[in-house]
């Protein structure tokens, strides 16, 4: 089943033997956005979901992540294709699936880059106008950023590696002074184990507690994006896959674990509660056991941090298009790469006036940037990849169902990837049920929003159907990418 790209000859392919583990690594690790997760999403994960209990949900939630990755890294060692879940969705449940993935794929990474740059703009004019007196809207620096994005996202990928690889190093390390604070001075009240207890776990709502620490985990897969571009991608893609869930999954954990003994294990959601700005949380706490010097460095991190995040979201969206354009399922100008750079270089210029003109429909309509922008559409992208993992666990079925020979662990092949995807359907529902009260949407958007994922399924089938009548070969083909 592994074969040559339908373009693989000659220029147009992307820049091969660029990335070893640890560029790979921090590429995926960047779009975690382990400083945006853990000031904004956990605060927000404590207050509306389970409270202390969130580091046990963050372990479950890793567990459930390490079990998928099994059979995730099985497909990877013999489909190499930077299109990744449509890939492995087209190999293992055929061409209409991984026409509806692809799709599915582009929106949910152009929805959570855009929506990310919501956050980033307001964040950086907050930040602008409290440190310098510098008042300009949100929008402004938003396009700046998208400026920037554009032209690493043209640019060789490991330009971009080099970036992320500073700028994550630097947010691991802000927060894990914090860490060292407040387990050095003992908490409010002592180091306590409680958050780990069925009691902590049990309290408020597991459900949305659980959904955000799956959030706090969306680019962790992106690992095989860039399998075309790894060095040993058979080696480079397993072993980056595991080291970023549980790199990912180890900082989540101990960091909400200490947050929680920070505030005081009884005195966590009634504090939370009490905040205006639930996301000025970790501020709160760097201030009172480390100082207030930390917390402008800290303010500055966080607009790195979203930064790093959209630029990691612009290379997955990017590669997407690529593929999709490279076999068939979009325009074949989209599939080409740079001659110089071998980038994906039409992908990413789509990527950016795409994200131009939404951020004009948000900025002309007056809509909040974060609970608008952000808040929506990164929804969306939850949804959407979340759904993709699904398909993604039933197609590692399919596929060694019809390659026996390939892999020999049923395990991995079988059993865990159902597990994991009834876990990940079940919370694909949840969340389409309750997307209004999840997003923050109200009335006709609660339907729309989540019903773009469905429009862009189908928008998938048919450019899917449409190439199986124009080019039968290519169509049986779709996902088979790369030699692994």
């Amino acid at each position: 089943m592994t074969t040559q790209s339908s373009q693989g000859a000659g220029a147009n392919q992307l820049r091969k033997n660029s990335l070893g583990v640890g560029a790979v690594t921090f590429l995926v690790v960047s779009a975690a956005a382990p400083l945006t997760a853990v000031a904004g999403g956990v605060p927000l994960s404590m207050l509306l979901g389970n409270g202390a209990g969130i580091p046990l949900a963050f372990l479950l939630v890793t567990a459930i992540l390490l079990l998928f990755a099994v059979g995730y890294v099985a497909m990877a060692r013999h489909i190499r294709n930077a299109g990744a879940f449509y890939a492995y969705t087209a190999q293992g449940l055929g061409g209409l699936m991984g026409g509806a993935a692809a799709l599915i794929a582009i929106l949910a990474y152009n929805a959570m880059q855009i929506g990310v740059f919501g956050l980033f703009g307001a964040a950086t004019s907050g930040f602008f106008a409290e440190q310098l007196g510098l008042a300009l809207p949100w929008w402004v620096w938003t396009y700046i950023g998208i400026a920037i994005v554009a032209v690493f996202g043209y640019r060789r990928v490991d330009l971009s590696a080099k970036v992320l690889t500073v700028l994550v190093v630097l947010e691991y390390l802000v927060v894990l002074v914090i860490d060292a604070a407040i387990f050095f001075k003992g908490g409010d009240s002592g180091i306590s184990a409680a958050p780990f207890t069925p009691t902590a776990f049990w309290s408020g709502t597991p459900a949305v507690g659980i959904l955000f620490c799956f959030a706090a985990f969306i680019g962790f897969e992106a690992t095989t994006i860039y399998s075309e571009e790894a060095r040993e991608p058979g080696k480079t893609v397993p072993r980056a896959t595991y080291i970023s869930v549980i790199v990912i999954g180890l900082f989540y954990m101990l960091t909400s674990w200490l947050m929680v003994n920070g505030a005081g294990v009884d005195k966590l959601v009634p504090q939370l509660q009490g905040l205006a700005d639930p996301t000025t949380f970790l501020f709160g706490l760097a201030e009172r056991y480390v100082g207030h010097g930390i917390t402008v460095v800290m303010s500055l991190l966080f607009i790195t941090s979203l930064f790093a995040g959209v630029l990691a979201f612009h290379n997955g969206v990017a590669r997407y298009m690529y593929v999709a354009g490279r076999e068939g399922l979009l325009p074949k100008s989209v599939g080409v790469t740079h001659p110089v750079f071998q980038s994906p270089h039409v992908g990413s210029m789509i990527q950016t006036v795409i994200a131009i003109l939404v951020v004009a429909l948000f900025a002309f309509t007056g809509q909040d940037p974060v609970l608008g922008l952000f808040s929506w559409l990164t929804n969306v992208g939850t949804l959407a990849i979340i759904l993709l993992m699904a398909f993604t666990a039933f197609a590692i079925v399919a596929f060694f169902g019809r390659n026996p020979g390939l892999e020999s662990n049923v395990l991995a092949t079988k059993v865990l990837p159902v597990v994991t995807g009834v876990i990940l359907l079940g919370l694909v529902y949840y969340i389409a049920m309750n997307f209004g009260a999840i997003a923050g949407a109200n009335g006709a958007l609660a339907v729309l929003l989540p019903g773009l994922v469905v429009i862009a399924a189908l928008i998938g089938i048919v450019a899917a159907a449409r190439l199986k009548s124009a080019d039968a070969v290519g169509f049986a083909r779709l996902g088979a990418g790369q030699e692994a």
